[in-house]
């Protein structure tokens, strides 16, 4: 099984690492613009496979897809990271013609791959590649939803004073600080509801967290996180490969799904060996579908600046 993950930065670097460490992969091929640092990146992580005990090769081109051919699944991470005080909506005219020049060369050698889409604005991203290449609807997915979920429940395990593993919870709508929708409604603790534990003014800080988790970081870091993003790509292409069919939060084109159409959102989705397999659409209460539509209008608004 091979992988392509298009953009060596710190991001896609993470993503070809824990794909390796998972080992459910025969290749990943790293593609970078810059001279020798997809090479050098692959050539450093090949380094850890005896101390990590995977036997995945990874492998490093500077821009020659003809080694990406016959890719079952190719993630794009290419693109410009915020920087402090910068919206992912900001990065959409710089990022629309990186995402297409690169997308275009990958699917040459690889028609049939599935197609990961990472790099923000991450939903307008997604929904450039729907409109610009003629794939399967099922065939292309942001991965926003599936980091933000993680996000979500790091801080529900904050607050609650437990283990990761012990809660439950899940973040759809938009990949942005003003767009995402965290259903605190929906979030649990073994199986008993979060609103049960704890008051709503520890809800609402939860929330509001998870909302800003990736400007936190940023402010953080002077530029985007990679570890959780890479390790939520790596969770989504091992469900693809496996045929795990796991339900997983991410941005789908929707018709009619959730009363939106025209556009890609995050709503959990089925994930298999045909990608997107089936959405999911959860019973939402009046307050959580004012703010879906009302975020999805905003996302319009982004997808609006281009030039398609």
């Amino acid at each position: 099984m091979k992988i392509t993950v298009v953009g060596a930065g710190a991001v896609g670097a993470s993503c070809a690492e824990y794909i390796a460490m998972k080992n459910f992969a025969s290749e990943v091929v790293l593609v970078d613009v810059k001279e020798g640092l997809a090479e050098g990146k692959a050539m450093d992580l090949m380094q850890t496979a005896s101390f990590k005990d995977f036997n995945t090769r990874i492998i490093g081109t500077t821009g020659d897809y003809g080694k990406t051919a016959n890719s079952e699944v190719i993630v794009v991470t290419s693109g410009v990271p915020r920087k402090p005080g910068m919206t992912r909506e900001e990065l959409v005219n710089i990022n629309a013609e990186i995402v297409l020049n690169v997308t275009r060369n990958a699917l040459k050698y690889s028609p049939d791959a599935i197609l990961i889409m990472v790099t923000n604005p991450m939903d307008t991203m997604t929904y450039l590649a729907h409109k610009s290449f003629n794939l399967p609807k099922n065939r292309i997915i942001g991965m926003g939803g599936a980091l933000d979920t993680a996000r979500f429940r790091y801080r529900l395990a904050e607050v609650l004073e437990c283990p990761i593993s012990d809660v439950e919870g899940m973040v759809i709508a938009a990949h942005s600080d003003t767009g995402m929708l965290p259903l605190i409604s929906k979030a649990t603790r073994n199986g008993v509801p979060v609103e049960e534990l704890i008051d709503k003014e520890k809800q609402n800080h939860i929330v509001e967290e998870t909302k800003i988790g990736g400007a936190t970081l940023v402010k953080l870091l002077g530029t985007s996180a990679w570890y959780a993003p890479g390790a939520a790509v790596a969770g989504m292409v091992h469900s693809i490969l496996g045929d795990h069919k796991k339900m997983i939060p991410c941005s789908a084109w929707l018709d009619g799904e959730y009363g939106e159409k025209d556009i890609c959102l995050g709503v959990p989705s089925i994930i298999g060996r045909n990608g997107i397999e089936e959405i999911i659409e959860l019973s939402l209460n009046d307050e959580e579908r004012e703010k879906f539509r009302m975020f999805a209008d905003a996302v319009r608004k982004v997808n609006q600046d281009l030039k398609i």
